[in-house]
């Protein structure tokens, strides 16, 4: 009788193993879009087993004065959590906070965002918030931006944070009006630091290039990804690159997230996580289709997938 149950416990605890890295944890069957509301430019990060995103509020410039995020361990129930950050923390936002990126560095949960739609000779561009909990209160670490100025013609938007897996080193890829810079972050998020040619800024703006960049490391490639076309318009899309290093250079290969007449139109602004099953997911925002109104935007997932040779598929909206 005990060599009974001692099998018995052994089948319960193998097919508890099973489930627990299999079926259980696969993401199916999810409904886009993924959550209710106007939202935009979805930072997302896998925080355990669990998928948050980071979204714009798709309003006016002047009613883009907060941020909320969403958390899920199966994609159909989401928990809201709202104004992790907002005016009353940000003494010198105005309007426009849009597309934040995250990182976890030394404990801390780290919130970069831009914000007032900054041109030359304003005050604006992007900032970084810390604080212990995914959830927030995000409280700005500076009390004004990380970068204010327009270099290279880039403005100071849509800015992704990236650590290098072979060196550790923290890389911030930002830009908008077409143009895309480099920088390196110090391990406090604090300040920049300078490549070891001295130089701070570096411009590395592939072709057809307009906002919002996207890294990701997988099986020793780098894959540099941004949105192309208008934000407002359905002709916004999705295309990449490939590169052997973080610092490029980055040769456009060509599109893979576009609208289709079933989906919806404007699909762009992405980002990427590897799921609890391996596989990749973009992560992105949409109109739908009909819509004529600018903001009217909403987040939503598909699974991104590489092929043989390690190019990127067109992803199939859903």
């Amino acid at each position: 009788m005990k060599i009974k149950l001692k099998k018995i416990a052994a089948v319960a605890l193998m097919a508890a193993a099973l489930t627990s890295c299999g079926t259980k944890v696969r993401w199916t069957e999810w409904t886009n879009p993924l959550f209710e509301g106007w939202y935009a430019d979805p930072e997302a990060t896998m925080l355990g087993d669990e998928l948050w995103i980071f979204p714009t509020y798709s309003q006016r410039y002047e009613d883009q004065l907060h941020l909320d995020a969403f958390s899920s361990k199966d994609l159909k129930t989401w928990v809201k959590h709202e104004n992790i950050i907002s005016a009353n923390e940000i003494s010198w936002l105005r309007m426009a906070l849009w597309a934040p990126a995250t990182a976890v560095n030394n404990g801390k949960h780290y919130l970069f965002f831009a914000c007032n739609d900054v041109h030359e000779g304003e005050v604006g561009g992007i900032g970084v918030a810390v604080s212990d909990k995914p959830e927030g209160p995000y409280q700005d670490l500076l009390g004004k931006p990380l970068i204010n100025e327009i270099v290279n013609g880039a403005q100071p938007i849509d800015q992704c944070v990236f650590q290098d897996p072979k060196s550790g080193q923290w890389i911030m890829y930002y830009g908008g009006w077409r143009h895309c810079n480099m920088v390196l972050l110090n391990d406090g998020f604090t300040g920049l630091v300078p490549f070891e040619d001295g130089e701070t800024f570096k411009e590395i703006t592939p072709d057809g290039y307009v906002e919002g960049p996207f890294m990701i490391f997988k099986d020793g490639k780098y894959y540099f990804m941004w949105s192309e076309g208008g934000w407002t318009q359905a002709d916004y899309c999705v295309a990449y690159a490939v590169s052997d290093s973080p610092y490029g250079p980055f040769e456009r290969v060509g599109k893979i997230l576009q609208q289709d007449d079933v989906h919806g139109t404007g699909a762009g602004h992405h980002s990427v996580v590897k799921g609890p099953d391996g596989e990749y997911y973009i992560i992105y925002h949409r109109h739908p289709i009909g819509s004529t109104e600018g903001n009217d935007r909403h987040v939503c997932i598909d699974r991104l997938v590489f092929d043989e040779d390690g190019m990127i598929m067109p992803v199939e909206m859903t």
